[in-house]
């Protein structure tokens, strides 16, 4: 074989190479990959249904219910506009608490209930992730108005 002809198949060798491990790469990344959704998003079918996702917001108020002969534990994440029921069976973090944040990774089953293989509360008072954040900021702003505020007289002091 000429030389030439070695060097054209070398090249061609490694661009094949290099295009079996880029697929490869891409094929383990996709397989791994797991998104967020609020609850918002989950109710409105925008979720995957067979597959693995995030669910984050506010654990509801009252909502928590402790299987009593175990680990079960089943509680609603909420935007504040929409609610779903999470189903988890593990220990809890320690900063679980009702009306604090929290992300779920699992999958939505088939009567529509989220059963969680992991849950995450929030670190401090400052801290939420990002993606939760700014669900619950897009709920809010969703919602009317319905509230009034409390105002001072016009005549009290500061």
């Amino acid at each position: 074989m000429k030389p030439r002809t070695k060097r054209g198949l070398a090249i061609a060798g490694g661009l094949a190479s290099l295009g079996i491990a880029t697929y490869l790469v891409l094929q383990t990344f996709q397989s791994n990959l797991v998104f967020f959704f609020s609850p918002s998003q989950v109710v409105a079918n925008e979720a995957p249904k067979n597959k693995p996702f995030r669910i984050g917001g506010l654990v509801k108020e009252g909502s928590i219910q402790r299987d009593p002969g175990g680990l079960k534990v089943s509680f609603i994440v909420t935007d504040t506009a929409h609610d779903v029921r999470v189903q988890y069976e593990g220990l809890l973090p320690d900063l679980f608490k009702e009306g604090k944040g929290v992300v779920a990774q699992g999958q939505l089953g088939s009567n529509g209930l989220f059963e969680a293989k992991q849950v995450l509360a929030k670190h401090d008072e400052n801290y939420m992730p990002p993606e939760a954040a700014e669900a619950l900021e897009k709920a809010k702003a969703k919602q009317p108005q319905t509230a009034p505020t409390l105002q001072e007289p016009s005549g009290a002091k500061k």
